[in-house]
């Protein structure tokens, strides 16, 4: 089965396990979908994550965290598409529902989020949004 857009069908997983109250997830490898999940991590709207080999290929197996039945991903959705990219310049605005949220932005210099990009003054394609 091809894919053409990991990061679209990875959220999808994500969302899915989210509502059907699971404790782990498996989604496809790539070190775009690493990074984001080290900054979903970070922001601790993940438990953790790790790299699993199975027989043929790799994967990230995400350990989802909850709230008592209540997950901490309320939504993730993917901005940019593969038919219509959305960038931001560095003056304009990046931040979800007024900071609450979190945007995940790739910039020359790497994957950030809102906060971060603000900081050190870049712009770039908004990838994600995590509320």
């Amino acid at each position: 089965m091809s894919r053409t857009d990991l990061i679209a069908d990875a959220f999808t997983i994500i969302r899915n396990a989210t509502r059907a109250y699971k404790e782990e997830v498996f989604i496809p490898y790539s070190n775009i979908l690493s990074k984001i999940c080290q900054i979903l991590k970070e922001h601790e709207y993940i438990e953790n994550f790790k790299e699993a080999e199975t027989k043929s290929f790799k994967q990230i197996k995400v350990y989802l965290k909850y709230d008592g039945k209540k997950s901490l991903i309320s939504q993730i959705k993917k901005v940019s598409r593969p038919s219509r990219r959305i960038y931001k310049k560095k003056d304009e605005n990046f931040s979800v529902l007024g900071g609450y949220g979190l945007s995940i932005i790739s910039t020359s210099k790497g994957i950030f989020t809102d906060k971060q990009v603000k900081k050190e003054g870049l712009g770039g394609e908004v990838i994600a949004m995590v509320w």
